[in-house]
């Protein structure tokens, strides 16, 4: 029974990783069975389709993220320095990335998102989830904020939006240009939406 969930986290690490590092149509099944060691009839015993086993890896992916981000964005840590944190991880993310595959990787679920917009409602819902299970922990980090009286904001809600567009937009302008450092305001960047000067950042 080992063998067989071995094959299954396999299956779903190797796919997570060759389609955030290339493409989700430049990856096929042949290939992530290769690069897994799986055989292709193992494949089709866990998944029906390349479509639900990248639903599945994106969904694993989430899971064992999770319980850092729940760490990060405790209520026990001031708003502030949950956003903070929050940034450096987002940063030291891409470093990994960049290291493991020589090139920075972005975002995993905007790419894969954007990717397939129009073509694949499934994974494209499944991207929409994702981000805002994560643009949720914005959201609290910033209406804690506005009650502990730091920031001064109309809208919670829209203002974590903001954020998390703002740090998709610098991730997407550091993978098109292939730059670590287009991230290294990140913090700053963030905090100026927030009405702040970059110095209490």
């Amino acid at each position: 029974m080992g063998r067989v969930s071995d094959a299954k986290e396999k299956l779903l690490q190797v796919a997570f990783d060759l389609i955030w590092t290339s493409s989700y149509g430049s990856v096929s099944v042949d290939h992530i069975c290769e690069r897994a060691g799986v055989k292709k009839g193992s494949f089709y015993y866990f998944f029906p389709s390349k479509a639900d086993l990248a639903i599945a890896a994106y969904e694993a992916d989430w899971a064992k993220k999770q319980p850092e981000l729940d760490k990060i964005f405790s209520a026990e840590v001031p708003p502030l320095d949950r956003l903070v944190r929050w940034c450096e991880v987002v940063v030291e993310c891409q470093r990994e990335g960049w290291k493991k595959y020589g090139h920075v990787c972005g975002c995993p679920y905007a790419s894969v998102g954007a990717e397939l917009a129009g073509q694949d409602a499934r994974i494209q819902a499944k991207a929409q989830e994702l981000l805002a299970r994560g643009i949720s922990y914005l959201e609290r980090a910033v209406e804690d904020a506005v009650e502990a009286g730091v920031i001064q904001v109309a809208d919670p809600a829209m203002t974590a939006r903001h954020v998390a567009s703002c740090v998709l937009g610098s991730l997407v302008h550091a993978r098109v240009q292939n730059d670590q450092s287009a991230l290294d305001d990140l913090p700053a960047a963030v905090f100026g939406l927030l009405g702040l000067k970059p110095a209490v950042a």
